[in-house]
């Protein structure tokens, strides 16, 4: 595992890493007109002009009557990316129907390059939708999914992460320090699943389980929901016996199948 790049003896192409900027600003803004690219980047009108027409050469940006904006490239790309991980195609049944049972959002969440990434997102019938989008990339330490998956990563990695990233706060609930951190992880490993109390968003809990394949965390799958309706009397009853039998499922057809 590898977080900084530390290896490549620090070696980039400053062109392709604009163009990322570039693409940062559209998915970021939507369409956009060059002068705004600009701005964003405080680069010249005419540097931005020509990225926006390399990437539309390539057809990852298109040009329409307002502006440039992203093309549906990157969906190709990212569909073939997530199809690539073997616990999406094994989850993603269990995902809709931990949905379906619970009501409720249910996520697959991975990580990569010490962020939490929603692989995939199904709605039951009274969800309340978050604005966790899926192929987000968060802070770990926010969310349920992320401190499942970090109760159960080596803690130098841990540690390298919180390095990297610090550990800024989204509400006045979120966990700011490594000491609370590493006691909240252990906590998590003790009692097998990870509650995010409004300390992403005010108003909004969730639970989440690992995904152990073969004794390496894959992922981890939650549920989300409002606060009144995620009381602790449900998430013990109803909704963490539903979300273990459903990892449970996930689990064992990843190793098998």
């Amino acid at each position: 595992m590898n977080i900084d790049g530390s290896d490549d003896g620090g070696k980039r192409v400053s062109a392709v890493q604009r163009a990322f900027e570039v693409i940062g600003v559209l998915r970021d803004s939507g369409t956009v007109r060059i002068n705004d690219v600009a701005e964003a980047l405080d680069i010249p009108t005419s540097t931005a002009h020509v990225h926006l027409k390399t990437l539309e050469s390539v057809g990852y940006v298109v040009q329409g009557d307002d502006g440039y904006r992203l093309g549906l490239r990157f969906l190709r790309d990212g569909a073939v990316v997530r199809n690539d991980l073997n616990v999406y195609s094994t989850a993603k049944p269990e995902i809709d129907e931990l949905a379906e049972t619970t009501g409720e959002v249910a996520n697959l969440g991975v990580e990569e390059n010490g962020q939490r990434v929603i692989v995939y997102q199904s709605e039951g019938s009274e969800a309340v939708y978050d604005n966790a989008l899926i192929g987000e990339y968060t802070n770990m330490h926010w969310t349920a999914l992320g401190k499942a998956i970090l109760s159960e990563l080596p803690e130098e990695y841990v540690r390298a992460i919180v390095d990297r990233y610090g550990l800024p706060a989204a509400t006045e609930s979120t966990i700011d320090t490594s000491e609370t951190l590493f006691e909240e992880l252990e906590i998590i490993r003790e009692q097998g699943f990870a509650l995010e109390d409004e300390e992403r968003r005010t108003g909004i809990r969730s639970i989440a389980i690992p995904l152990n394949v073969e004794d390496r965390i894959v992922g981890a799958v939650s549920l989300s929901g409002p606060k009144e309706r995620f009381d602790d009397g449900r998430i013990e009853s109803e909704l963490l016996p539903a979300l273990r039998d459903r990892t449970n499922v996930i689990e064992v057809k990843t190793t098998y199948e």
